[in-house]
């Protein structure tokens, strides 16, 4: 039950960050739905369809599209009335990214899977609507972009996640702290700018 709960919520935090990326596009309205319905789902679906599950989870339960109808109209409607915040965007996106990581790392987990396909697992289903969003919107995807904490903070999130069971937590109780581990990363990276070492070559002049 609380798996359910935190995929549904996942989806609904990313169809806002969806709808708002959509919003500052200048997006029509259906262009904003399909923004919305592609950063909530994208990443579950890709998930999926590596670990060869049929139905992919939005098709067997098809509540999450009602969900993510939903978060998009009240986000349509609030930002009518209210600008969001400079930051609405990333902190949406922060969110949406610790909870669908660590539901799809327990997801994975229900597989008997190795760590490391867990962690992957995890981390796919957090970035990819995001990656998916941002190509569609002509963006550079953010876990491309310079030094950018994104991906990293998933991956830390779930390595921490299955640490924790490790140690004697229990897995609601795990969960939550992935979760805390994924958001601080980010929101942190966010607030201060923090950022990845970046690798790079010396330009030589040829001769």
């Amino acid at each position: 039950m609380i798996l359910y709960l935190l995929d549904l919520l996942g989806v609904a935090v990313f169809a806002i960050s969806g709808a708002l990326a959509a919003g500052r596009k200048s997006l029509d309205l259906l262009g904003v739905v399909v923004i919305a319905v592609v950063t909530a789902i994208g990443g579950g679906t890709f998930r999926d369809l590596l670990l060869d599950q049929h139905p992919v989870f939005w098709i067997e339960d098809p509540i999450y599209l009602v969900v993510i109808l939903a978060a998009t109209a009240l986000t349509i409607i609030y930002t009518r009335f209210r600008k969001p915040p400079s930051k609405a965007l990333l902190t949406a996106d922060a969110f949406g990214l610790a909870l669908f990581t660590i539901s799809g790392a327990q997801i994975a987990e229900q597989s008997n899977l190795s760590s490391i396909i867990i962690v992957l697992m995890g981390a796919i289903t957090g970035v990819a609507g995001g990656v998916m969003r941002d190509v569609l919107l002509a963006e550079i995807p953010i876990i491309l972009r310079r030094g950018n904490i994104y991906a990293t903070a998933a991956i830390m999130g779930v390595i921490a996640y299955l640490i924790l069971q490790q140690i004697g937590f229990n897995r609601s109780v795990a969960a939550l702290l992935g979760m805390g581990v994924i958001a601080v990363l980010r929101l942190a990276a966010i607030t201060w700018g923090l950022t990845l070492p970046v690798f790079s070559l010396p330009d030589h002049e040829s001769e």
